[in-house]
């Protein structure tokens, strides 16, 4: 069976070495035969995001050395069968869709899916348009250690999650890093949540969650010390916790997931549900910059 031809968009992430090792490095001891292989990559940068413009070079060499084509533009993948759009700088992501949408191919955004609920609803809408299959999540939704508890959802009376929250002064606030966090707390609560809350303080905040069924989402992010992820689900049962598992290659997990979207582009993160997180992120970003109020999601999702 011939191997899935992947495009890469945004050479901006240490996520583009990890992926370059799964799908193109056969001595890695995480690589995924048959998954596919990255065959051209467009280095993007965004000079908004210092995190982004300082890095694309290192990594462009390193998918260079990988096996992969450095093209000019977005346009010149349209041969590929996948993409992976990886660009760091998620407020990036919208103008960057619009051309990978009329492919029609499945396309993979990584984290975040975008910088707020509005350009996200643009992306579903544009995936909607040229109906091209789309998937977005934090490589920590499927990280070993923390994924996967043996918890039914339903049975599930206060999620929390936690882990570093840097807030960069070029980014936006819980968009960068909060993410991960609450991709973690929506794969184990799912959707229904009808207002956020945030508590701010120097080292850390709390995100504050209520769902419509009466249940509990925290995410709780440290700027000092800490840099591991966690969950701890409270049910009739009792509570059960885990700790992210570094020694895993959090790409390989996800990239076991994404494989089958890639070939298939069915996704195994429901759209909607991708898009609720937005909406959560959007909601407390609204707070924490509003001396803290309670912000309901309907505000703005209406």
């Amino acid at each position: 069976m011939e191997q899935l031809k992947i495009g890469i968009i945004g050479l901006d992430t240490s996520h583009v070495a990890a992926f370059a090792k799964v799908f193109n490095w056969k001595d890695d001891p995480f690589h995924i035969p048959g998954a596919g292989t990255i065959r051209k990559a467009y280095p993007g940068g965004s000079r908004l995001f210092s995190e982004s413009w300082t890095r694309v070079e290192k990594f462009t060499d390193i998918l260079r050395e990988n096996g992969a084509e450095i093209v000019d533009s977005i346009a010149d993948m349209a041969d590929m069968d996948a993409y992976l759009l990886t660009s760091c700088d998620g407020r990036q992501h919208p103008e960057q869709f619009r051309i990978l949408a009329p492919f029609g191919k499945p396309v993979f955004i990584d984290k975040p899916f975008a910088c707020s609920y509005a350009d996200a609803l643009e992306i579903v809408r544009l995936a909607e348009q040229y109906g091209t299959p789309v998937m977005t999540a934090s490589s920590i939704r499927y990280a070993a250690g923390v994924s996967a508890l043996p918890v039914k959802p339903s049975e599930i009376a206060v999620a929390e999650t936690f882990g570093p929250l840097p807030l960069p002064p070029d980014y936006r606030d819980y968009f960068w890093y909060g993410i991960h966090s609450a991709e973690l707390l929506y794969s184990y609560l799912g959707t229904g949540c009808e207002s956020v809350r945030s508590v701010h303080s120097e080292d850390a905040d709390l995100l504050i969650g209520n769902w419509k069924d009466g249940r509990l989402g925290f995410v709780c992010g440290c700027r000092k010390g800490a840099s591991e992820f966690g969950v701890r689900l409270t049910s009739g049962a009792g509570h059960a916790v885990g700790i992210q598992d570094r020694s895993v290659s959090h790409i390989y997990t996800l990239t076991k997931h994404l494989t089958g979207f890639l070939k298939t582009g069915k996704s195994p993160v429901d759209l909607r549900e991708s898009l609720e997180i937005m909406a959560f992120l959007e909601a407390a970003s609204r707070s924490l910059n509003d001396a803290g109020r309670t912000v309901h999601l309907n505000e703005f999702t209406k």
